[in-house]
């Protein structure tokens, strides 16, 4: 299998990006269930890669769908049928925030920003940066990408 037929994913947590640190690496599966080109067997993400993915899998995850662990989740899908004022958005900032801070304890969390040219109120469409640290790594700003819409 060429390399250019995978499934590449989401780009802003797609590109390998290992940090600087040689103490500790971060590792885990690629979701994508994408085929390591030499091994043939399920490749692995790693470091700033595979925050990024938990922090953008965190957001998008409802309470109820983890195994056991009901409490976790934002339930971010559900309030897209909900129309857009700034209360909701207030409070879907407020929702990403607490889940972060809460469930992921490799990031130190500077902002929540829902950009303003990318709004879509008419079609409940919202763009969303998540701006953190990675906390073995604190002098490089990480973001997150997440273009929340409504699918039915």
């Amino acid at each position: 299998m060429a390399a250019t037929q995978y499934n590449k994913g989401f780009s802003d947590a797609q590109s390998v990006n290992n940090s600087k640190r040689d103490n500790f690496t971060y590792k885990d599966l690629n979701l994508f269930f994408s085929p390591n080109p030499v091994t043939k067997d399920v490749s692995k993400v790693t470091d700033v890669q595979a925050i990024k993915r938990s922090v953008r899998n965190l957001v998008l995850l409802n309470p109820g769908e983890k195994p056991f662990h009901p409490e976790i989740g934002t339930g971010i899908r559900a309030a897209l049928f909900q129309p857009f004022s700034p209360i909701m958005i207030s409070a879907l900032r407020t929702r990403i925030e607490e889940s972060i801070t809460r469930y992921e304890p490799r990031v130190i969390l500077q902002s929540v920003d829902f950009g303003e040219e990318e709004q879509n109120l008419d079609n409940n469409t919202l763009a969303c940066r998540i701006n953190f640290f990675i906390t073995n790594v604190p002098d490089t700003l990480e973001n997150v990408d997440i273009l929340l819409k409504r699918i039915r």
